[in-house]
């Protein structure tokens, strides 16, 4: 399905909730080069108000994902729905020669996840998961240190999304079956990434977890979005993990969604390299030794950051995310975030979660 250089891309929302209302949609919306000409919704109404407020005049309205995919003219999909049900969409978005945006996190586990790496491996059509935080200004700028050789080797890091109490009470956030787990899959894997990105390290050797169930039960919350239903709140209110790779590099990654603590940080990494450190947490700071003194650079990000694509430096993360990942599409690049290194993301995650359940270390093959 080959796009023609002056054609606008057309691309058909699956799951059109939260998600696709507060991130896909809004930033589709401001590319010239393309169109939303169908919604997917299984509540139809929600798919309808969608296609009034973004899509083309005669967009189509779905309610069975499955008959958007037979529209041979829907160059790509984004699926937005919960976790669960990422992978199946997606391999059927794949298999009918739609290249696909999916949400994060990649699936709820490793074998599902392993199902969309295969079916865009099997069909050439691209796949790239929503990791939007690697299109902030302070990552973008890490980032391009790090390719510089700025900080060595490295070989210690810390991914960190902790929240003091606030915990999401809408959707399905709070449901293990629908979502595959709390703070951990829903915060901690944007962290993850980071450091990940930042290491360019996917290849993993073991992991250590624990998950805690400690607030779930509360009910005068004091919760950011009101008090959450602890009979419905069937996931993790934390979670944490220690990771070390085959080269032997650690990190140390931390989750809640509810912790008792004044310091939270959400989706930043911490790096610790042989010739040079770097974290987010005040905007971002070099650390190092230079002429035999130590030294901290503090980089104005206000002109905008380092930008992987010919575009404005000063948009939203999600836009510059939607941008580059249609600019792959239609050069036929490879998107900034690849399903390899989702899959390894999801695979740590996954790792993480059977370490607290078992006590026990938990190994990569």
């Amino acid at each position: 399905m080959a796009i023609g250089a002056n054609e606008k891309v057309r691309i058909g929302i699956v799951g059109c909730g939260g998600i696709a209302n507060g991130k896909h949609m809004p930033s589709l919306k401001k590319l010239a080069n393309v169109e939303m000409v169908a919604f997917c919704d299984i509540i139809v109404e929600r798919a309808q108000k969608a296609k009034e407020q973004y899509g083309t005049p005669d967009a189509a309205v779905y309610e069975d994902y499955k008959e958007l995919l037979k529209d041979e003219t829907i160059d790509v999909v984004h699926v937005c729905t919960p976790n669960r049900a990422h992978s199946f969409i997606t391999v059927d978005a794949l298999e009918a020669g739609k290249h696909v945006m999916c949400e994060k996190p990649m699936a709820i586990n490793s074998a599902e996840a392993k199902k969309m790496l295969d079916a865009a491996e099997r069909t050439g059509k691209k796949l790239t998961i929503g990791y939007q935080s690697r299109q902030r200004p302070d990552a973008m700028y890490m980032k391009k240190e790090a390719m510089d050789g700025t900080f060595g080797e490295i070989y210690y890091a810390k991914a960190t999304a902790l929240r003091r109490r606030a915990v999401p009470t809408w959707g399905v956030f709070l449901n293990e079956y629908e979502q595959g787990g709390g703070p951990l899959i829903d915060i901690g894997t944007h962290a993850l990434d980071l450091t990940l990105w930042m290491m360019d390290n996917y290849k993993p050797k073991y992991c250590i977890g624990t998950t805690y169930h400690k607030l779930n039960n509360d009910t005068k919350t004091g919760n950011a979005w009101g008090d959450w239903d602890p009979a419905k709140f069937t996931v993790e209110d934390s979670a944490f993990g220690m990771i070390v790779m085959e080269n032997g590099a650690t990190i140390m990654l931390e989750s809640s969604w509810a912790l008792n603590m004044l310091d939270t940080r959400e989706a930043i990494t911490t790096i610790c390299g042989t010739k040079a450190g770097a974290d987010m947490l005040d905007g971002i700071r070099i650390n190092g030794v230079r002429n035999g003194c130590q030294y901290v650079l503090k980089p104005s990000l206000a002109a905008g950051g380092v930008a992987f694509y010919d575009g404005n430096g000063n948009e939203a993360p999600e836009v510059r995310e939607a941008r580059q990942w249609i600019d792959a599409v239609i050069n036929d690049k490879t998107p900034c975030v690849t399903p390899e290194q989702a899959y390894t993301i999801t695979r740590i995650l996954e790792g993480i979660y059977t370490s607290a359940k078992t006590g026990e270390p938990y190994y990569f093959d």
